[in-house]
């Protein structure tokens, strides 16, 4: 019988396929004792090193954008599964209380969720859902050959129906074919959200009963977009599905036409599209969609995930290969931008940050390791001398910030000229604005910058103090704002006065919905993933700018985030689609 269950759309596409309901995993194991103690250790043993075997694989599979956005998260699961605490307690209870492997796992997982549990600071309670995540894991793989835990080889062709999927499965499961994934929780700002739009595999979120409704082999028709799935579609719902087929294939013809097309308005106005990249596979895309070039290089990529700092050289060497790869084209590179909430082996960041999402990180962690800092300087001056670079500074706060930086990049320009390096005459600087007061005060150190690069996603987080991967607060996260509109359009503004150029490098640019929006507030140059790059141009070619910002005091006078809906059109906009 046909049902429909609603939900959000987090990730755009249409699939018709066959359910593969996975329920939750909850480690419910009944106390059970072993007489071979050194075989259920050897069980055990054998199957953290399937863990971490299957971690590694899909670490060394992964590049450009995924190995940013899933990177993260399996080398934190990498180092829990290397964690003394957690491998010795697992030993102790087998060794000492002769407990079985799986009933050990369960114990140790309630001890340290206990410890998570009882901390003040919710970011660091919220870390026993890695701890979850890596102990399920080791659970599945204790029964892989008996069929039992979460596994989902054999998916191929399948809609996955699910409690949640974190990041550092997706990857594994598109790999493996899943058409979609439908959960009932999530939302569309999660990390795993942002990952299915750079993976373009549908999700839909917050489909609330999709366990109880939906049964293991059932037929499913899925939108992506408007957050619908469909149980056992009727006719008139696979002529539907065909229809999207249809209208995806030729919206992806248009779009592969655009490739060498300028990102130019009805009136004429040329607006700049740079691309955000990390991988060489990066750049080749930007530079084939006719991106302006590289407006985000992020750089952090090198530190994560090795247990040794790049050098000056292995630094140089990558930077230069980016600045050669667009043949001419600017390419922005980042300083480090990394803090206690990556996961790191190197011990460059501190431990147990009360708080790492406002800790030493971005330009603060810079600033306090001088020595790793310039030698990425160094290594960024000396790329300068193949091509054109500019240096993008994060996290800045305060003018005192910039005029280190900018006597550190000058010592270091000094000191590769006495050496007899090629290096550029200059390389323009500028800062990330993605703290508030950084917003606020722009006008007491722009005349340190020569452009200023606006991170929505950490700008919007911070100015509204809300967690955007937490589902509880998902409402609450929204670009669509008024107090973010405000900023935005302050920063444009001063950046203008004083002929500066002001880019968007978040989230926010890379979604077509938006540039409307960004348009009138007088923002005119975008750096997104090249993935989106040509559907920003197309929203781009069907704007009137002029239009737009005679439209701006309506849109400054908007009050709510549903005034600022209907400026742009009516209807519920959703925050982020890729």
């Amino acid at each position: 019988m046909r049902r429909e269950l609603p939900g959000q759309g987090a990730s755009r596409g249409s699939a018709l396929g066959r359910a593969r309901v996975r329920l939750p995993h909850v480690l419910e194991v009944a106390e059970e004792r072993i007489d071979d103690v050194d075989a259920e250790l050897e069980r055990l043993h054998d199957a953290i090193r399937i863990v971490r075997a299957e971690m590694h694989g899909l670490r060394a599979r992964l590049h450009g954008a995924l190995a940013q956005e899933v990177g993260e998260f399996l080398d934190l699961h990498a180092l829990l599964l290397d964690d003394p605490e957690l491998l010795h307690g697992l030993d102790d209870l087998i060794r000492d209380g002769r407990y079985s492997a799986d009933y050990a796992l369960r114990l140790q997982r309630d001890r340290l969720a206990a410890v998570f549990e009882g901390m003040d600071d919710d970011y660091l309670r919220s870390r026993i859902d890695d701890i979850d995540q890596v102990i399920n894991r080791i659970h599945a793989a204790l029964h892989r050959d008996l069929g039992a835990g979460p596994d989902v080889a054999g998916v191929a062709g399948e809609i996955l129906v699910t409690d949640n999927v974190a990041p550092a499965e997706l990857a594994q499961l598109q790999g493996q074919g899943v058409m979609a994934i439908v959960t009932t929780a999530g939302n569309p700002l999660s990390h795993t959200a942002i990952l299915a739009r750079s993976l373009h595999l549908p999700l839909v979120v917050g489909a609330t009963g999709a366990l109880q409704k939906i049964n293991d082999g059932d037929v499913l028709a899925v939108d992506g977009g408007d957050g619908r799935v469909v149980v056992e579609p009727g006719p008139a719902d696979l002529r539907e599905h065909r229809a999207r087929l249809r209208e995806q294939a030729r919206e992806r013809k248009e779009l592969r036409r655009l490739r060498r097309e300028p990102s130019r308005t009805l009136d004429g106005v040329d607006i700049k599209l740079w691309a955000n990249a990390e991988s060489r596979k990066d750049v080749a895309e930007a530079h084939a969609l006719g991106a302006a070039g590289v407006g985000l290089y992020r750089t952090e990529f090198l530190f994560l995930g090795s247990r040794e700092l790049p050098d000056e050289e292995e630094q140089f060497r990558t930077y230069r290969d980016v600045v050669l790869g667009m043949t001419g084209r600017t390419v922005t590179i980042r300083t480090l931008d990394v803090g206690a909430d990556k996961a790191d082996r190197t011990g460059l960041v501190l431990e147990n940050e009360p708080n790492p999402a406002m800790g030493l990180r971005g330009v603060r962690l810079s600033l306090a390791r001088p020595a790793l800092f310039d030698s990425q300087l160094r290594a960024i001056a000396r790329a300068s001398g193949y091509g054109p670079v500019r240096l993008l500074v994060p996290m800045v706060a305060a003018r005192e910030e910039l005029l280190d930086v900018r006597a550190r990049l000058d010592a270091v320009f000094a000191d590769l000229r006495a050496q007899g390096q090629e290096v550029a005459d200059r390389i323009p600087v500028g800062a990330m604005i993605e703290v508030p007061a950084a917003a606020i005060a722009l006008p007491s150190f722009i005349d340190l910058l020569d452009f200023v690069s606006l991170g929505t996603n950490d700008l919007v987080q911070y100015l509204l103090a809300v967690d955007r991967n937490n589902d509880a607060l998902a409402t609450m996260y929204s670009p669509l704002h008024p107090a973010v509109l405000r900023l935005l359009y302050q920063v444009a503004r001063t950046a203008r006065a004083r002929g500066k150029p002001a880019s968007v490098c978040g989230e926010m640019a890379g979604d077509a919905l938006f540039v409307p929006l960004l348009l009138a507030l007088g923002i005119e140059e975008l750096s997104m993933h090249p993935g989106t790059l040509l559907e920003v141009r197309r929203a781009i070619r069907g704007c009137d700018l002029g239009a737009l910002r005679a439209r701006l005091p309506s849109l400054m006078r908007a009050r709510t985030r549903a005034g600022i809906e209907a400026w742009l059109g009516g209807g519920k906009v959703p925050p982020v689609r890729g």
